[in-house]
């Protein structure tokens, strides 16, 4: 066997899993069947694959899809996550997923309270926080999670050049694994630093289509009208909405209403993609302060009215010096585990929304 044989047969990777065959066996393999070496390697790299893979992420007209099988979306806000440890990270996605937690919300700008982001201002890959990122896309992978990994113009990111370079890299860095979107423009129509144009979004979903032709893609938005919302679609071309609507004490009551009449809209222009409801309201965001039936009821509007999928959206106090509690605005490793930076109201929703999030 062949020094390139040789080492395709000892080492074997997978979305950043190394696997080391026992050399004396190769080699006694190849001395009595020479060729068969090769054959060994190839199989073990095709059942390495298939153990490690997670389950694709696509989309079935308005539904998401995991592997070909239609699927809800329910997840948890995770911001800050590219500044946990591995070990951490394990906890939480075993925590969530044993509630019925399918997906979870991570920034690769994210640079409050210390943390690195996985990108730097010209958009290339900043380390340890890349690789914190490629593993926590790993450990969720392991986990059957999908991750929504999201970037915000402003910040880190203050030109359309260094923001197209930005999601070049994630799409290059997270190439191997399939449970994967991308939001490359966190709230793209507020008229602030923020503000990301139809015609920006455009651009920003080619490029990462030209790493990666797979990958879907969005931007989070309002789409107050029609007319917006036909706007977004025909210029950008991106894969599903994700709109983040008002957050009121009325606002609940209205989900239902506000998702079908997205598809509605949709279906009369032709055009019909999932509506993910992937930033809904938060508590210690205002005034007020929303208990677990609001959650619930939100929830179950979402499903209702035809969501293909729904956040229990969490972050840092707007108020008071410390901001606390900061929840998964604030994830670095001496913060502990997830679920202990959440309130009561939170893990009540967190216990009890696996049960309403499912595929009607």
């Amino acid at each position: 066997m062949g020094t390139g044989t040789f080492a395709a047969a000892r080492w074997v990777t997978w979305g950043g899993l190394q696997s080391q065959l026992d050399q004396p066996v190769m080699t006694y393999i190849n001395r009595c069947w020479p060729g068969l070496g090769f054959v060994v390697a190839v199989v073990c790299a095709l059942l390495i694959a298939s153990a490690t893979r997670a389950g694709e992420l696509g989309i079935d007209g308005t539904h998401f899809t995991l592997d070909g099988q239609r699927v809800f979306l329910l997840g948890v806000s995770y911001y800050g996550g590219c500044a946990r440890s591995p070990e951490l990270m394990a906890r939480d996605f075993d925590d969530v997923r044993e509630r019925g937690v399918n997906w979870v919300r991570v920034w690769a700008t994210w640079d409050m309270y210390d943390a690195q982001p996985a990108v730097g201002e010209d958009g290339a890959a900043q380390e340890p926080a890349i690789s914190h990122l490629r593993e926590l896309v790993r450990l969720a992978s392991d986990r059957g999670l999908v991750v929504d990994v999201t970037l915000h113009r402003g910040g880190v990111l203050t030109t359309h050049v260094a923001h197209v370079a930005a999601v070049r890299t994630l799409a290059r860095e997270l190439l191997p694994w399939r449970n994967v979107y991308i939001d490359v423009a966190n709230e793209r129509d507020v008229r602030d630093a923020r503000y990301v144009s139809t015609q920006e979004c455009r651009e920003l979903r080619d490029a990462i289509r030209e790493v990666d032709s797979r990958r879907l893609v969005t931007a989070s938005s309002y789409l107050g009208s029609a007319e917006e919302l036909r706007d977004f679609l025909t210029v950008t071309r991106l894969d599903f909405i994700t709109p983040h609507l008002p957050r009121g004490a009325a606002d609940p009551a209205r989900t239902h209403g506000r998702v079908a009449r997205y598809l509605r809209w949709m279906n009369e222009m032709g055009q019909t993609v999932p509506v993910h409801l992937q930033e809904p309201f938060r508590r210690d965001y205002g005034a007020w302060q929303p208990q677990p039936d609001d959650f619930l009821t939100d929830l179950r509007g979402g499903v209702a009215g035809g969501a293909a999928g729904w956040c229990l959206h969490n972050g840092s106090r707007r108020e008071g010096a410390d901001h606390e509690p900061r929840r998964c605005f604030d994830l670095r490793p001496e913060r502990g585990p997830f679920l202990h930076t959440l309130d009561s109201a939170e893990r009540a929703v967190l216990e009890a929304m696996g049960t309403i999030g499912r595929i009607p």
